[in-house]
């Protein structure tokens, strides 16, 4: 994919989860293309970058979008160059499993978990099964400490801070019942899977 469409697809399958800048985007590209964990393709000489660059989100980045445009408006609006292609390499595959089995060490990135959520049907179904029950033990502790605070303040709470931090509490346990939630699915699905396999299993 072009970095315009890989951006587009990100969005349209993950929403805000992935709401990243062009100024974020073709940085990482590059990054993950001297990694060896993407390479560049052949593009198609008729797909031409758009005649108006997108913002970037980068002072670099809009500089060099800038004189694309000026290059491009000398053109009469048209743009002479190829999009470049990315695809994925072997190492690329082998590095994007290792990101989706690793775990999330600081307990509180939420948005990381929901992004591995997103492309869960990759992993393997005991790696699935880590990643919810490690996140279930990292709500269930955030939830524990929070109900603590509430059953035992150390100061006064005014009746805001109250409410907030019962807001809080109630949102971990929605988590906590979403979590268990998808346990159960997935022990399931293991379960199915494992009688279709022997008939025989008890």
């Amino acid at each position: 994919m072009h970095g315009y469409d890989l951006r587009k697809r990100l969005r349209d399958d993950a929403g805000p989860l992935t709401n990243l800048s062009f100024g974020s985007l073709y940085p990482a590209l590059s990054r993950l293309e001297t990694a060896g964990a993407v390479r560049a393709v052949a593009g198609d000489p008729a797909v031409a970058e758009p005649a108006f660059l997108p913002l970037t989100g980068s002072i670099s980045g809009e500089r060099a979008a800038l004189v694309a445009r000026r290059a491009t408006a000398k053109l009469g609006g048209r743009s002479t160059r190829a999009r470049k292609v990315y695809e994925i390499t072997q190492r690329g595959e082998e590095l994007f499993e290792q990101l989706l089995e690793a775990t999330d060490r600081s307990g509180e990135d939420g948005r990381a978990f929901l992004l591995k959520l997103t492309f869960a049907r990759y992993l393997s179904a005991p790696a699935r099964l880590r990643l919810f029950e490690h996140r279930r033990l990292q709500v269930g502790d955030r939830l524990r400490r929070a109900s603590d605070s509430l059953a035992a303040p150390r100061r006064k709470l005014d009746r805001y801070e109250q409410s907030s931090a019962e807001h809080a509490r109630d949102v971990l346990t929605l988590e906590l019942s979403w979590i268990e939630d998808l346990l159960a699915a997935e022990r399931r699905s293991a379960r199915a899977k494992s009688t279709a396999a022997d008939p025989l299993q008890l």
